[in-house]
């Protein structure tokens, strides 16, 4: 597997950098001390706190913790916009209200009854289709989407201080995993160029693949059955079922990841470091909490950060930066 020079070369530069400061593009205060005095107590063989290199594991959230989620995740772009690529090949489409509702933007209708209209259009978008295929059609997605705000790539709208973490956490023997509501194989798509995490050290929601064989050539072909949601309690489950070990650092940003920060932080042998992204940052990103404009929603996790001792990184007080120069 190979790294692209692009992002080698920075990863380069920021691993010199870190010696001096592990995370540079953080303001000094409370936030940054945390993971610091947490990475520092569970690395020293000398400290009670020690935790062995095999038990050092980190899970982190990806939309709106690694990368920007707004004003919709990246993936539901992607899916809006291969609907639009293969409706040629599928006229019939034309007669669902849920494509009828995508091709208006109509985004809350999607969401409407559990988001079975978002689930129709990542079936239609997803399904039917080899993993290879997908891939490439996300690959080339990457390569030409850019976020609206930002007029930058969508694997570029990531955050300088996270790759940071991620970075400081590696260097010290920890294992990086991403536990996301996002799709597995989506995230597997570009999770190593972008973040240098492997694929398989991606969770994510999934659904059954099915293997058969065509012309005497073994292959996959992917479904939208089984469909497993690894949001909530179901990150921590899936954490155990593709992990199987406590992770002893957690990293989130929405109630959707309450579940996986009380199940890393809580009853767990090991110290143990929960941290939320609050976006606060109207103006460099953008500022939610109780009404992001499509996911994102923090409202019980803030009290229980509070509770629990988590940390709460104030986005725009923490960080010096928020993307990549």
């Amino acid at each position: 597997m190979k790294m692209h020079l692009k992002v080698l070369l920075p990863a380069l530069f920021l691993a010199t950098v870190l010696r001096a400061d592990p995370l540079p593009s953080w303001n000094p205060g409370p936030s940054k001390q945390s993971v610091i005095d947490f990475v520092a107590k569970v690395t020293d063989a000398s400290s009670e706190d020690y935790v062995p290199v095999a038990e050092r594991i980190a899970v982190f959230d990806n939309d709106g913790t690694l990368w920007c989620e707004t004003p919709v995740p990246p993936q539901v772009n992607f899916a809006a916009h291969e609907v639009k690529r293969l409706l040629p090949e599928h006229p019939e489409w034309k007669e669902d209200p849920f494509v009828q509702a995508l091709l208006k933007g109509d985004f809350a209708a999607l969401g409407d009854d559990h988001h079975k209209g978002l689930i129709n259009i990542i079936s239609k978008s997803h399904a039917d289709r080899s993993p290879e295929d997908f891939a490439a059609a996300v690959t080339e997605w990457l390569a030409t989407a850019k976020h609206p705000k930002f007029n930058r790539p969508y694997n570029e709208t990531i955050y300088q201080p996270m790759l940071e973490v991620l970075l400081f956490l590696r260097d010290h023997g920890f294992k990086t995993y991403i536990v996301s509501g996002g799709g597995q194989d989506f995230m597997r798509v570009f999770a190593w160029d972008t973040y240098g995490i492997i694929p398989e050290q991606i969770i994510g929601s999934y659904s059954q693949v099915k293997y058969q064989t065509k012309d005497g050539k073994p292959t996959l072909t992917k479904t939208l059955e089984n469909l497993f949601v690894d949001d909530k309690n179901g990150k921590p489950e899936a954490i155990y079922r593709f992990i199987g070990r406590q992770p002893i650092a957690c990293f989130g940003n929405s109630d959707g990841d309450q579940a996986m920060l009380e199940y890393t932080t809580l009853a767990n042998p090991h110290p143990s470091l929960g941290l939320i992204v609050h976006h606060t940052d109207a103006e460099r990103e953008y500022a939610y909490d109780a009404k992001p404009i499509a996911s994102g929603q923090l409202v019980t996790g803030l009290p229980a950060a509070e509770k629990y001792g988590w940390t709460v990184v104030d986005m725009k007080q923490d960080w010096k930066t928020v993307y990549p120069e």
